[in-house]
């Protein structure tokens, strides 16, 4: 079953681990090893992260390593980006909002 990206990078858990393997390629177990959780639990979020491809898998020797797939990331990014620029828009409309009553009671000041 593919899961959805947005269900991946809803726990917090796989967005530690993702953030951890974009820093450094790791083994499963050493993705493990910095968690206070078990082999079991973290192996369980590292397929839910693979089944939506933001992590791949690679076979180097006798080793798997886990590597991050950025470009999978994109929907959420995109998904983001409106609410950034409506946030942005709202502020900067705050913002013009505030020049406005500043620059009214400046001028009220003045002239008393």
């Amino acid at each position: 079953m593919r899961r959805d990206v947005f269900q991946a990078v809803a726990d917090p858990t796989r967005r530690q681990i993702i953030n951890l393997v974009a820093q450094q390629t790791l083994t499963p177990n050493g993705v493990a090893d910095r968690f206070d959780v078990s082999r079991q639990a973290i192996s369980k979020h590292i397929q839910i992260l693979a089944e939506c491809s933001i992590i791949s898998m690679k076979q180097q020797g006798r080793e798997r390593y886990c590597y991050v797939q950025p470009r999978n990331l994109e929907e959420v990014a995109d998904w983001l980006d409106d609410f950034r620029k409506l946030w942005e828009n709202r502020l900067d409309k705050l913002d013009e909002l505030l020049v406005k009553l500043h620059g009214k009671t400046d001028n009220n000041d003045k002239t008393e």
